[in-house]
């Protein structure tokens, strides 16, 4: 497994430069020597004490996961003034809101499918277990188990060769930060006209916080949305539909 990338080091000295402090200043101000912060800064510190972690932390007001494993350099401007001014950042989702599920006599997760005639409601209800307790369930062989998965109706043409009224089967995806480049995923969006839609996603969510959805179809232009405006994700697993794709081959009578 790869080791994750830490940041503390580099973190440490953004963050006391865009205060306009300097190294004997911050060491005053923490009761640490000068010496300990200078080599946290340089890297030469390959691993600090947690009171020292937490120490720094506290005083710029970052949370300490952030501090350590993102490249707080690669964060726009205004964000950056958001966590300085205290305001907790959530760059995964999930702090978003807890998704309720069901589950079978076994104890098992069940697998819910939203069909057509729900589709317009899940926007409001998808936080409510009543609403998900009352959505048909289905079973299928060799989908991963113990993992929460949905079935979801698209319309349109927008991902052909995916034919218009597939049924797209996704898995939910708690942590956004994992979400890899050219995904396919249906979002759950919170705007807009369409409540429920398939894309291709890119994730920009480290550099601006914003998603880029594509369709296969080349007739549709890419468009952008802010994580904010996203209540789910759900990574494409499969698909069930009545009709071929048309391939370059296919001709219709």
């Amino acid at each position: 497994m790869d080791k994750q990338p830490l940041f503390w080091a580099a973190n440490l000295k953004l963050l006391r430069t865009r205060k306009k402090i300097s190294q004997q200043h911050l060491s005053g101000l923490l009761g640490l020597n000068r010496n300990k912060i200078t080599a946290q800064e340089s890297g030469k510190t390959r691993n600090p004490r947690m009171e020292d972690l937490v120490l720094i932390a506290g005083f710029f007001q970052v949370d300490m996961d952030l501090l350590i494993k993102t490249d707080l350099s690669l964060l726009p401007e205004a964000q950056l003034e958001e966590l300085e001014a205290g305001k907790k950042i959530d760059l995964t989702g999930r702090h978003i809101r807890i998704l309720p599920i069901t589950v079978d006599d076994h104890n098992e997760e069940n697998m819910e499918y939203v069909p057509a005639k729900a589709r317009a409601g899940y926007r409001s209800g998808f936080s409510d277990p009543a609403f998900i307790a009352a959505l048909p369930k289905f079973t299928l062989p060799e989908l991963p188990r113990g993992k929460t998965i949905r079935m979801f109706p698209i319309s349109g043409d927008s991902m052909e060769p995916i034919p218009d009224g597939s049924h797209i089967i996704a898995q939910y995806l708690e942590d956004w930060s994992h979400l890899k480049n050219n995904t396919a995923c249906v979002l759950i969006l919170k705007g807009g006209e369409e409540e429920i839609v398939f894309k291709v996603v890119g994730n920009h969510i480290k550099q601006n916080r914003t998603l880029s959805l594509h369709s296969l179809n080349s007739a549709y232009d890419t468009t952008t949305v802010h994580i904010d405006e996203v209540f789910e994700i759900w990574t494409f697993i499969g698909y069930i539909s009545k009709q071929l794709p048309e391939t370059k081959g296919t001709q219709r009578s």
